[in-house]
């Protein structure tokens, strides 16, 4: 009898039989050595830099301690042991292109916007958008739907990444290596605790800067710090992760069934009528300006009030419709080609006429009752819509609009960006001042609330109107000092402009009636 054939093993690295099966495997091998103290280093300095109850310079610097750990893990990546053997089968990542460098950047120059602004409300968004930024850095993503699924998966890599950090620590304390990293980080602590007492001791300046930078430990610190370490683990781990091994996600959201062309352009002829005739009264209203109102028996904030959010919704719902009919309209013919592009062209351009009614309202109504926050952002939306609308002008002349969903994207980070470096709550207080000195109305109630970025402008009032809208400002910045996590350009120049004219507390201040609507 012949013996059995002896089959030797088949060596992958094979693709995970996971629930994102082949257009995900993740990476073939543990994290490397380096990967992992990057990502723990990186972690480190995130729990003891990050202020989360304000903006401030720990941000920038855990970000670019991120960015750091991220270009080393991708530097020195996982090498197969001296005896492994030749895999069979292998799986190429997905290669990013040179767009990751602008989105990195992005996210780092968001991160950093809370070295300058102190205004949270502003942080808060900037922080949100550096999340969607990095993830499009390290996954990619060029469509809507390749977009949408980097977001959506980033979790998920989160999760993955701690399996896989998890095992490139069991393979160095295999070979010792993991031991050999504790007594580093030891002996490292060691040498900065006994030498740093020293010269604190010796000096008496030094010993103010180790206190100034060396928090008092107590539980609630230490519970910070264990909340920030895992969250910046998760994080770092699961972009290290995507960027070892981006997922394949769709580059396009196909073309779908198409429709007839009656089918499609009745509809929207019709839809470009009806905006064609609300377009032909506004053009009144733009350039009768204050005379219609008025000619109208209306009141500016009846006027603003009425029709500003229906005209922004009216906006935000154009830009579906556009994306819908550019999708599924035919375009074999030339004559499809024609029609898509005056329908669709024609409605976009009557939707900018639209976009400008409504901020022309809302020009109106910030004269009559003041800027706000709200205001404020509802106008650079709008800015962004019309932006957007632009584009789509521009991606009609072709009919290919590849390039479209990522440039909308940078261009509402730029808008986000501007705003920061526009100032925000010192542009609200000076046009609020500049209102007051016109009219004598000025709601000190609101301008109060504001961020310490608006200090110097609400210096330019004067006696009880400047100490009603300082000094809330002042008596918030006096209980909550920074430490240099939290060092902020905003509130030290507010903090030395109050020192240098400080206000006095008025107690009538809790009876001003406010003037903002």
């Amino acid at each position: 009898m012949r013996p059995a054939a002896v089959v030797a093993p088949l060596f992958g690295p094979w693709a995970h039989r996971s629930l994102f099966g082949r257009r995900w495997p993740g990476p073939g091998r543990p994290a490397s050595p380096a990967a992992t103290a990057s990502i723990i280093s990186a972690a480190v300095v995130a729990a003891l830099a990050i202020p989360l109850d304000r903006a401030g310079i720990g941000w920038a610097v855990a970000a670019i301690a991120g960015v750091v750990a991220l270009i080393v893990a991708r530097a020195w990546p996982a090498k197969p042991g001296p005896t492994a053997p030749e895999p069979l089968v292998t799986w190429r990542p997905r290669t990013l292109g040179p767009i990751r460098f602008l989105w990195s950047a992005a996210t780092v120059a968001l991160l950093t916007v809370g070295t300058f602004r102190a205004a949270g409300w502003l942080f808060l968004l900037c922080l949100a958008t550096a999340l969607f930024t990095g993830i499009l850095a390290v996954a990619g993503g060029r469509s809507a739907r390749g977009m949408t699924l980097a977001v959506i998966l980033a979790p998920f890599a989160g999760l993955r990444a701690q399996l896989w950090l998890t095992r490139s620590l069991t393979r160095q304390q295999q070979g010792g290596g993991r031991s050999r990293l504790a007594a580093t980080v030891v002996v490292s602590l060691a040498l900065l605790i006994v030498f740093g007492s020293l010269f604190a001791s010796a000096d008496a300046a030094f010993a103010r800067i180790v206190t100034s930078v060396v928090p008092d430990i107590g539980a609630a610190t230490v519970t910070r710090w264990i909340f920030v370490f895992a969250v910046a683990t998760f994080a770092l781990g699961g972009a290290a992760f995507l960027r070892a091994a981006p997922p394949d996600l769709p580059e396009s959201s196909g073309t779908g069934r198409r429709v007839t062309r009656l089918e499609w352009a009745i509809p929207l002829s019709l839809l470009v009528l009806l905006f064609a005739l609300f377009v032909g009264v506004q053009l009144t209203v733009l350039f009768g300006g204050a005379r219609h109102v008025l000619a109208e028996g209306l009141t500016y904030a009846e006027y603003a009030r009425s029709g500003f959010w229906q005209l922004l919704v009216v906006t935000g719902l154009t830009l579906p419709v556009l994306a819908g009919a550019a999708r599924w309209a035919p375009r074999e013919t030339r004559a499809d080609r024609v029609l898509i592009r005056a329908v669709l062209g024609t409605l976009a351009v009557l939707t900018l006429v639209i976009e400008a009614s409504a901020l022309h309202r809302m020009d109106l109504y910030a004269d009559t009752y003041g800027l706000t926050r709200l205001r404020v952002l509802v106008a650079l939306c709008e800015l962004w819509l019309g932006v957007v609308f632009l584009l789509v002008l521009g991606a009609g002349v072709r009919l290919r609009a590849a390039w479209l969903p990522r440039t909308v994207v940078a261009v509402g980070v730029l808008a986000l960006l501007g705003l920061a470096a526009a100032n925000p709550d010192r542009l609200i207080a000076d046009h609020n001042v500049t209102r007051y000195e016109k009219t004598g109305k000025l709601d000190t109630s609101y301008l109060s609330q504001l961020s310490p970025d608006a200090v110097p402008a609400l210096d330019r009032l004067d006696g009880s109107s400047r100490d009603c809208a300082l000094g809330p400002i002042a008596l918030d910045m006096n209980v909550d000092p920074d430490d240099w996590r939290g060092w902020n350009l905003g509130r030290w120049q507010a903090r030395d402009l109050l020192a240098k004219k400080p206000v006095t507390m008025n107690r009538g201040c809790l009876g001003s009636q406010p003037t903002t609507r």
